[in-house]
């Protein structure tokens, strides 16, 4: 009888001292991940991973997804308003449609292999100065985004002129949701998103969509919650300027030292399931004073904060619409001033083209190259 004995004595330890600790244990137990999301998430071997890359980063594809933490890729797609037509085969402007045409059939290519070799996909439209509705018909037309899709718009600097503005970012999102019957995800850094934050009753749309943050620090605790974000979705830690030969805070067997590099704060089957992130973050109420805690985590070195230094292209013209381009306003909305009509985009012929002045801003030959990632060294 000693045993049954022992063992009720046990039971009773356990049930007086032991169960009323267990809510804490939970409670602390659950903690750990959060505070694991903000602090080199990357480092955990089973958050997934996901990439993202323009045109001119060189991709071994066979080599990539032998990484099995590698789960998605999203890939540049439009860059600001459609590129002008140009035929003529000798001029800047002739260049650069060949190029735009280029990338374009790429990021077909690149979509069609990833999909083939299983990882999730998405692409995002860099948001530049202009006309926001003709950019995102740019966007569907461009990329054509299926509804397995992650979609994404891209803000780099709202302070910067050449950049979308948040006031024509949020008229993108609403011409893009009316197309698409979704919206998509916000790419931005931490200045921009604490902004937006901080001003959410200005923007509803923009402070509600799901965060990819760009950010280049290990920790990031005390960031979030931030106006109706609890956390990123997506957070990038890793691109040209923090990825050196002597450290690089992941290395992606092959791709270059540039490619951009993103954590999920979960596993890769979570995120299968959960991809492509659509919807919006329930709106939170504005608290009077709430601004106190964002400010303390304002960025030190504003430079720091960008994703990469943009090369102008000397022919872009945001309020110039493309020869041919047709505008008419979603269903049900009407037709703002530099919106007048957006529902069919075309383009020139070849030999209209040629009589509509090709070449006219088509003089600064040494500034063709235009590229997302020429970002400066850490």
């Amino acid at each position: 009888m000693l045993y049954p004995r022992l063992s009720l004595s046990v039971l009773f330890v356990i049930r007086k001292w032991l169960l009323p600790l267990l809510p804490v244990a939970l409670a602390f137990t659950m903690a750990l991940p959060a505070g694991a999301e903000m602090v080199r998430p990357w480092k955990k071997p089973d958050y997934a991973l996901v990439l993202d890359a323009y045109e001119l980063n060189a991709l071994d594809w066979e080599r990539i997804v032998k990484d099995k933490r590698i789960a998605g890729f999203i890939g540049k797609a439009s860059d600001g308003l459609p590129q002008q037509y140009c035929a003529d085969r000798e001029t800047l402007c002739g260049a650069q449609w060949r190029k735009y045409s280029v990338s374009r059939e790429l990021y077909h290519t690149r979509r069609v292999l990833a999909k083939a070799l299983g990882l999730k996909w998405g692409s995002y439209h860099l948001g530049r100065a202009g006309n926001p509705e003709l950019q995102a018909l740019h966007y569907v037309q461009y990329a054509n985004p299926q509804s397995d899709e992650m979609i994404v718009l891209d803000i780099e600097d709202y302070e910067d002129s050449q950049f979308m503005s948040l006031e024509e970012a949020e008229r993108f999102v609403e011409a893009l949701y009316a197309r698409l019957d979704r919206y998509p995800l916000l790419y931005t850094n931490h200045r921009t998103a604490l902004k937006i934050a901080e001003n959410r009753a200005q923007y509803p749309l923009l402070s509600r969509l799901k965060l990819w943050y760009a950010r280049y620090k290990e920790d990031i605790g005390g960031i979030f919650p931030m106006g109706n974000w609890d956390g990123y979705t997506l957070w990038q830690f890793a691109y040209g300027g923090n990825c050196t030969r002597k450290a690089c805070p992941y290395r992606v067997d092959g791709a270059p030292r540039n490619i951009d590099v993103n954590v999920a704060p979960m596993s890769v089957s979570a995120l299968q399931a959960a991809w492509p992130f659509g919807g919006l973050h329930d709106e939170k109420p504005i608290v009077p004073d709430a601004g106190s805690v964002l400010t303390a985590n304002t960025v030190e070195d504003p430079e720091s904060e960008k994703h990469s230094d943009f090369v102008t292209d000397p022919d872009y013209n945001p309020e110039e619409t493309p020869p041919g381009a047709v505008v008419t306003s979603p269903a049900g909305q009407a037709p703002s001033a530099d919106a007048a009509a957006t529902d069919k985009l075309t383009t020139a012929s070849p030999s209209s083209a040629k009589n509509d002045k090709a070449g006219k801003d088509c003089i600064k030959e040494s500034d063709e190259l235009e590229s997302d990632d020429l970002a400066k060294s850490c």
